[in-house]
């Protein structure tokens, strides 16, 4: 942990003083002259992301002064840890005051770095910060987006079906939650024949993983995530660009158990279920193919179009599955479609949704938390782009327009009409730097996605 929560800063700790461009025009005049003097060399005004490094009398570290954009924002002090020297600091008292939520969560994620494989250079400057509810909870949103990060991070030779079982099997131990997992030809058995279909070509075997938390008496929620642990496309192989990052295809399974994580941590008053389909997208002789018609859970049969629409096909029986127990709210979390993030980019998720008083919400929501997604529609028109002739649905357009909507409609066959779902097609990765958001995998939405069911289930 880069964040240490105490009743007060220890006396050797650095201060920080955060502050906005504002902030620091109205201390500025307040400060000693060599101080004020030595800021302006260094050209600092407060501007966010922004630091300046103070030496004391004895030419040693005095103080920081560190700029922010407001002291509420979820990344206010990420670009710090790793950019002050080692040592431990504390925010000053003649500065903005912090949101403690926000700092202990932007200092986390700020000294967050994938380094199973690779050493850290140094580690990460501690920030001692007063121990407090606000503070614990910032400290519980950076481990769950930390853990997420990690899982998709990890490459695919050590994160296949197995392994990604086994995270979701530490993270129900963890929070006392029940666990089980139906593995290869017994999913066949069970009526799980899509998930079967699309992973049996793969020498690790496909399952469906299940964990299940809190009273019978609490409102039902499901939380369904997309885990292709790796896609080659299948018999449609994608070129070596497109299977580049690949390893991240579960990344929609990762969030899932990032949010899943934290309702459980936070002990939101629900009757939680996770479904995680599992599978990795491989090449073989009993490989799916182009043409085959897949029977599923609901009984509806699927054409495959292409190999390589694998992850809307695994969800199909999760969803059915999810549906039988009647749920308050079914969420499904996947990195679904290359359409939704030519439409939105990396960092805007798609959100469908049945309502549009829930997705305004939501956005508003994401907007407010740094967060974000956009609501994108359920056009019911498109559902004659996934028509198939001699089965119930294809499993992709008849033309290459709005395939994140046709996605999101060929789903939506597999959940009741009157299911109260929401469908988040999201990319888990950061393709560009930013402070506390390394390139790599990413947690996207569970943020929002908390406050909204503390909003609907918790107030």
């Amino acid at each position: 942990m880069t964040v240490q929560l105490k009743k007060s800063a220890p006396a050797s700790a650095i201060a920080i003083t955060v502050v906005d461009r504002a902030a620091f025009q109205a201390l500025a005049p307040k400060l000693p002259a060599p101080t004020r003097h030595w800021l302006a060399t260094l050209g600092f005004v407060g501007a966010a992301d922004s630091l300046a490094l103070v030496p004391g009398p004895d030419g040693k570290l005095g103080r920081v002064f560190a700029g922010v954009a407001h002291a509420h924002a979820p990344f206010a002090l990420s670009a710090l840890p790793q950019a002050l020297p080692e040592g431990v600091y504390a925010l000053a008292e003649d500065g903005l005051a912090m949101d403690a939520e926000a700092a202990a969560l932007s200092w986390e994620l700020g000294g967050y770095q994938f380094d199973l494989y690779k050493p850290r250079r140094r580690p990460p400057a501690v920030l001692a910060l007063t121990n407090s509810p606000a503070a614990q909870r910032g400290l519980a949103l950076a481990t769950a987006m930390a853990a997420t990060r990690d899982l998709v991070n990890t490459p695919a030779e050590h994160m296949g079906p197995e392994e990604l079982a086994k995270a979701a099997q530490l993270v129900a131990k963890q929070h006392g939650a029940s666990f089980k997992q139906i593995v290869g030809d017994a999913l066949l058995k069970q009526n799980f024949p899509a998930i079967h279909a699309v992973g049996r070509a793969s020498h690790r075997a496909p399952r469906l993983i299940e964990l299940n938390w809190g009273s019978p008496k609490a409102p039902r929620l499901s939380i369904v995530g997309k885990g292709v642990c790796f896609d080659t496309g299948g018999l449609n192989i994608k070129g070596g660009e497109g299977m580049r990052q690949m390893k991240k295809d579960m990344g929609g399974a990762a969030n899932a158990l990032g949010l899943a994580s934290l309702i459980m941590a936070l002990k939101l008053p629900l009757r939680l279920q996770v479904l995680i389909p599992a599978v990795e997208n491989a090449i073989s002789g009993n490989a799916y193919r182009p043409g085959d018609i897949v029977p599923t859970r609901k009984g509806l049969h699927i054409e495959v179009g292409n190999t390589d629409a694998e992850g809307r096909v695994i969800l199909s029986d999760a969803l059915a599955y999810a549906s039988e127990h009647k749920p308050e709210l079914i969420i499904d979390l996947a990195t679904l479609t290359g359409a939704a993030r030519v439409a939105l980019g990396a960092q805007l998720p798609a959100l469908f949704s049945k309502h549009f008083d829930t997705a305004r919400d939501l956005v508003d929501l994401g907007l407010k938390l740094d967060d974000p997604l956009w609501h994108m529609p359920l056009w019911a028109p498109y559902k004659a782009s996934i028509e198939s002739t001699i089965g119930d649905i294809v499993n992709t357009g008849k033309t290459p327009l709005a395939g994140a909507v046709t996605a999101a409609l060929f789903l939506e066959y597999f959940v009741p009409e009157n299911q109260d779902w929401l469908h988040i097609d999201l990319f888990a990765w950061n393709d560009v730097a930013r402070p506390g958001r390394p390139i790599g995998g990413e947690a996207q939405t569970i943020r929002t996605l908390l406050a909204y069911l503390e909003q609907r289930f918790a107030a």
